[in-house]
């Protein structure tokens, strides 16, 4: 005998994070929304964001109900979003100043919700400081269900003995664990004391709808695209040095256009006119999520040339590949873990970190032999396809949470 569930209430999911559209077609990345807003057909998904000068205070975005907490006036809310919260700190030391607010903000919000609203589910975003804050409310047995996910800086950058307890304790209080590479999973195993808890579960990206072919769309000659943060780990400084070195000289018409913002466009702006550069070299600033796909369908090449920090924090996957491949962009990166977990066995297009002549050279081979460079990316997107597209990703969140829940009950 079956039972008829269609007419049961949904299980109530509380999603908290610090990066969050905030507004229809932001700038900034949209995984979390994606994610969340697919959730809806299991369940009622509520988000909590902090909140930003022009963001409304509440409203429903495709489904999701969507609650930005504030943590001081509104033209210091500053700390979230342009650039991710710790590369902000390192830049702006004086932004530590927001930080107890923006925790204790935090706290407030996911307590009312518990009271109020009365959640079976949290998945916290970022171990710290979401993971952290949602541990801390979740003290009681009667808690609701903690899924905690790991995205690369705060696993990579956040280290000490201090932070390392921090991510055992919330790690622990976790009942599920999820990170988005394998790269992620060996780090965050050293934190665990149920390795067993932990699932690799990337993000996804539109493949079915946005990021996709186009016939019609004709790419440029030699133009080099790059998207995403201007920070140190993405390693923009080597494109630049590469180019001015060793591409230019081969192509005379090479450009390079840059998608993003970050704390180090001042220097990489600066860096392109001591290299001569400057001419080729567009910074587009932030682009919204619709206008993304025409550029990877324009660009000859794009290239993601990421590095590993100077406080050892690196990129955990690099969803902008995998983007790029959907639209039939030809891909070069470098070989570190995470992008690893996004190319698979096609390590072609892969290069060593932080050096600029096999770069240059990576590059040019794909703009000598542009045919060689699509079949390999045919190739790509079909392995892209299976893993990344958000259908499938969704469908595994749906059901790691609904039996998470399911287990807590029986319980």
């Amino acid at each position: 005998m079956t039972v008829d569930s269609s007419n049961q209430p949904k299980r109530r999911l509380l999603v908290v994070t610090s990066m969050f559209p905030r507004w229809a077609d932001d700038s900034e990345p949209g995984f979390v929304f994606e994610l969340s807003r697919r959730l809806t057909a299991g369940f009622d998904v509520r988000v909590l964001a902090p909140h930003a000068r022009g963001a409304a205070a509440t409203e429903v975005m495709d489904g999701v109900e969507v609650v930005r907490y504030r943590y001081a006036p509104e033209s210091f809310e500053t700390l979230a979003y342009g650039g991710g919260i710790v590369p902000k700190l390192r830049k702006q030391p004086w932004k530590w100043l927001l930080v107890p607010f923006f925790l204790f903000g935090q706290y407030l919000a996911i307590r009312r919700e518990l009271k109020c609203w009365r959640p079976d589910a949290i998945h916290a975003h970022w171990i710290i400081p979401q993971g952290v804050i949602a541990a801390i409310v979740c003290g009681s047995r009667k808690r609701p269900v903690l899924i905690t996910t790991a995205h690369g800086t705060d696993v990579f950058a956040l280290n000490g003995r201090l932070l390392r307890r921090v991510k055992r304790f919330v790690l622990d209080r976790s009942d599920a664990v999820t990170v988005v590479s394998n790269a992620l999973r060996e780090v965050v195993s050293c934190f665990v004391t149920d390795v067993g808890k932990i699932r690799v579960e990337p993000m996804g990206v539109d493949l079915k709808h946005r990021f996709t072919l186009d016939a019609e769309s004709k790419r440029s000659h030699h133009e080099i695209l790059f998207v995403g943060r201007l920070a140190e780990i993405k390693g923009l400084r080597y494109l630049l040095d590469a180019v001015a070195t060793r591409l230019l000289k081969r192509y005379p018409d090479v450009s390079i256009v840059i998608v993003g913002f970050g704390p180090e466009e001042a220097a990489l702006r600066a860096q392109a006119k001591e290299l001569g550069i400057e001419d080729r070299v567009t910074f587009l600033g932030p682009v919204a999520q619709s206008a993304l796909p025409a550029l990877y369908r324009r660009a000859s090449v794009f290239v993601a040339p990421f590095v590993r920090g100077r406080y050892g924090d690196q990129e955990g996957l690099g969803l902008v590949l995998v983007e790029a491949i959907g639209c039939a962009c030809p891909v070069v990166a470098s070989a570190l873990p995470g992008v690893r977990d996004v190319v698979g066995a096609y390590t072609q297009c892969l290069v060593e970190p932080g050096n600029s002549s096999v770069l240059a050279d990576a590059i040019a081979g794909v703009l000598d032999d542009p045919n060689a460079a699509a079949r390999l990316n045919n190739e790509l997107r079909d392995h892209v396809l299976v893993k990344f597209d958000w259908t499938a990703v969704a469908q595994r969140y749906q059901q790691l949470l609904g039996s998470a829940i399911q287990g807590r009950t029986i319980a």
